[in-house]
């Protein structure tokens, strides 16, 4: 999908889910629909900051975890950090990774493993899950 459709639709997202419209919202946003991979915090802040001089850290990172209640976002703990990215999923819907440990390049994975998990936790009721792969991406194989 182009990155235009897209930044679109997450921004219709964003005033659906009661946030008001702003240019900064939609740069942070559209920042992260271009890398197409997870990325710090601070890469995000420092990006912002550059075109939004005095932007706090915890604006950037409030907007990132509003984002990633609403499901525009995903976040993943990496090396000892969060990251966070544009959902791959077109639709902000349920999915899982595998995610590369070099250069944060993900790739969607089209079955939810939680059908096997279900059956043997009986009598349990899960509530949540994550389920992502790590590795190196074959781009990151061939260095």
């Amino acid at each position: 999908m182009p990155v235009a459709t897209l930044l679109e639709k997450a921004l219709v997202t964003v005033k659906d889910n009661g946030f008001k419209y702003t240019k900064k919202r939609e740069t942070l946003i559209d920042f992260l629909i271009k890398n197409n991979r997870y990325v710090a915090a601070k890469e995000v802040y420092d990006y912002m900051n550059d075109l939004f001089p005095g932007l706090s850290y915890d604006t950037v990172y409030r907007n990132l975890r509003e984002f990633c209640e609403i499901g525009i976002i995903e976040d993943t703990e990496l090396h000892g950090e969060m990251k966070f990215r544009f959902s791959c999923n077109e639709d902000f819907g349920h999915h899982h990774h595998f995610i590369c440990n070099v250069c944060g390049k993900t790739e969607e994975i089209h079955m939810c493993p939680m059908d096997f998990f279900k059956e043997q936790l009986n009598g349990c009721e899960i509530e949540g899950h994550r389920f992502e792969l790590y590795g190196r991406c074959p781009d990151c194989q061939r260095k």
